[in-house]
This record gives C-alpha cells, structure tokens and sequence, in this order.
C-alpha cells in the first residue's frame, strides 16, 4: 500500500473547492486528476489552477459519472452547494452501484446536508454503495486545536482533571455566494453554514484523545439565532444590490447570528459544556476562528487574526478591494493581520492529507458520514430550540422530519 497513490476528483470549482486544491501542494501520496462543475468554464479555470500548482494532472469532466467512472480517480471531494448535495450523492453511487465505477471513497464537505432526512439518505446511499466515507471538518484539524488540544488533556487534566467548558466560534462580513444567503437552497442561515465548525469543535475539545466521540454525548442543547445586521433597511438593499434579484432580506431573511450552549454527558460521569457562535455580522480584519478549553488549573485559547505577521498601510495606498491578506477580508488600508497561509492555518492541509491516508487504507477516518449526520442533528436541535425559545433535550422528537423556518422562508425575525 505505501507506494499507492491516490486520484482525487473534485465535484465543485467554487471558493472551498480552491482552498483544497491549494491544500493538496502539503499531501504527498495523491493527485487531483478531475473537477466537474455545472459551470464548466469554472471547471476548467480550477483545472488549470490545479495543475498549475502541481499538484495533479488535473482535466474537467462533463459530468459526475463520467468523472467517477474514470479508472484514474479513486476518491472524490464533495465541495458542490447544499442544495445539490443529494443529487450530487445519487449520480456518484448510481454509477458504483452500476459497477461503471471503482470507487474507493467520497469525502463531503460541511455541513453533510440541510436537514436530517436528507443527511440520512446520503449516508444512506454511501453506505450502500460500500463507500468508504469521510466528513471534512476543517477546524477540526487546524493545527493549533490539535496541538493545544493534545497538550491540554496530556498536562493539564492528566493532573488536575478533565476540562469542564469549551468555547468556539466563527465570525466574518458574510458569505461570497448568493446561494448561501438563501435560507431554501442553503438549509438555514448562518446557523447551519457555521455552527456545524463550531458545535464539532467544542466537542471535539473535551473528548479525551484517543476516546470515541461517543464518550462525549450532547444532553441538552439551546439555540438562538437573529438577524442583526442584514435585515435592517439599508444592508438588505445592499445586500440585494451585491447578491442578485434571489437575496431578499426584507421579504425572506436568513439569520445573521446564531449562539448554541451543548450541555454533553461525558463517560466519566461529568456534565461539561460547549458554548458556540457564529456570524455573518461580525466587522473586523476579516474571517475570525477561536476556541477556548478550559479546566480545574488551565486553559487555552486561539484566534486566526493573532498572527505573526501584520502590514500597515496609510490612506495614501488606495488599491483595489481584495483577499490577499485574510479571507473575508474588509479593508485595505490601516493596521492589518495577515494570514500566511490559510490553508494550513485553518487545517485544510492536515485534512486532506489525513483523508487521502484514509481512503488510502493506512489509518481509519477520524471523522465519517455517521458525524455528520449527528452534526446535522444538533444544529436542528438547535433550530428546534430557537423557534420554541427553550432548551431542548437530545434528540428531541421530530427531528428526521423537521426543517428550519428559515429553510422554509418563513422565519420572520
């Protein structure tokens, strides 16, 4: 198996999508060989890019089956939209099951799904298809999480016992995609865009490495979600203006921030806490991820924008808006942190080198579609909770069948 390598097709050419294909210059032992994109002009610009960073031969495909079907590609990454997900999922184990395919595994983006019942049904078809599966859960394994993670349970609670709360969140300006700001084609707000990095995070803090998840079990779980910023009459113009006659926040709104407070029962008998937020209302140098842990004698903290490296330019340097420093970036000028590079910093490299070792055969998934389905679980939970305006326990009844307001368009902040 150690001189195998591994090529990758990659369903989707949007912004997530490139963030992987620049992962993929740190993992060794694959090549991206394919991307398909309903846009095919798109498809082949993240082709080129893929090989213009070398990392794979890369060429577009007319379609999901024919790219599956081709014996070069033995895994796929699934970075298409929500809204596409199931679809995207039926045309790949279609052609397994029809044995048009040799298929080692599929790799799906965040969140699994928008809702439970559509999140079952692609584990559902994975799991037919005798896919190996793997959830791609970035933050997850950012390297500062993992380290300071590794850290803190082998000092801290060995010593003095197990963290007790853990606290994540992810904050920018908003979405770069219409189909984000859509409550029907997205699944939800920012609630289900994001809080599936941070409700996974705060578990992930207080489960004892080398455990199973399991061993952490959400109890109960409160939700709340808002709009802020983007309903209020001059930024839903805005937004209108930015976005296309599909975004309409004075008529069909999205939240714009969203808490969540998990109260787990853990193994060992404890009740500890994983307190979470998001936002698409946050004004700062850009993207902002954080987390906190937290027990009897230590704590850790990380925040993307405390890098080691800042610029500072004085209005006199008026250049064009961009992203080259930070994603999500919101300024040009003044005192800025720069991210060097984001794809390591926010744990895409570690990642996708993790999962191509997986679907490899040389170490088990860290996390699979049985994760993501549970993720998809506590954010309606959470939705749940936010709409009734009371704690719920897990999991509530319901759930398979529940789809948010904001899903529905008929949320009313």
């Amino acid at each position: 198996m150690g001189d195998k390598r591994l090529g990758v097709g990659v369903v989707g050419s949007g912004f997530n999508a490139r963030f992987h294909l620049q992962a993929f210059v740190a993992v060794r032992d694959a090549d991206v060989r394919g991307v398909w994109s309903p846009n095919r002009t798109r498809a082949d610009e993240a082709a080129a890019m893929a090989r213009r960073l070398d990392v794979g031969q890369a060429r577009a495909f007319p379609s999901i089956a024919a790219m599956v079907a081709d014996p070069a590609i033995d895994a796929i990454w699934l970075c298409g939209p929500n809204h596409a997900r199931v679809t995207n999922v039926e045309e790949i184990t279609d052609a397994v099951t029809r044995g048009k395919a040799g298929l080692r595994g599929v790799a799906c983006e965040k969140p699994l799904a928008r809702n439970v019942a559509e999140a079952k049904r692609v584990l559902e078809l994975t799991t037919r298809a005798g896919l190996a599966h793997g959830y791609l859960e970035n933050q997850r394994f950012a390297p500062q999480v993992e380290t300071g993670r590794t850290l803190i349970w082998a000092r801290g609670a060995k010593l003095t016992g197990r963290p007790y709360l853990a606290r994540a969140a992810e904050e920018h300006s908003g979405p770069h995609m219409p189909w984000f700001w859509q409550g029907k084609l997205q699944g939800g707000g920012v609630l289900n865009d994001m809080m599936c990095h941070s409700a996974l995070v705060v578990r992930h803090l207080l489960t004892e490495p080398g455990k199973p998840t399991s061993s952490v079990r959400p109890a109960r779980i409160t939700g709340h979600i808002a709009s802020l910023k983007w309903t209020r009459p001059a930024y839903a113009k805005k937004l209108g203006q930015m976005m296309g006659p599909g975004v309409d926040y004075t008529r069909s709104p999205a939240e714009d921030f969203a808490s969540v407070m998990i109260e787990f029962a853990t193994d060992d008998g404890h009740r500890v806490l994983g307190e979470a937020t998001t936002s698409w209302s946050f004004v700062g140098a850009g993207l902002r991820l954080s987390a906190e842990l937290l027990g009897p004698e230590y704590s850790m903290s990380w925040n993307t924008l405390d890098t080691g490296l800042k610029l500072f330019f004085s209005r006199e340097v008026q250049g064009k808006a961009g992203e080259d420093l930070v994603e999500k970036q919101n300024a040009e000028m003044g005192q800025m942190p720069v991210v060097a590079n984001e794809a390591a910093a926010y744990g895409y490299e570690a990642e996708d080198r993790h999962f191509v070792r997986a679907f490899l055969g040389l170490e088990p998934p860290a996390l699979d579609f049985n994760d993501g389905l549970e993720v998809v679980q506590i954010l309606m939970t959470a939705y749940q909770s936010a709409e009734q305006g009371k704690t719920l326990t897990f999991p509530p009844q319901g759930l398979d069948n529940f789809v948010p307001a904001v899903a529905q368009g008929t949320w009313k902040p």
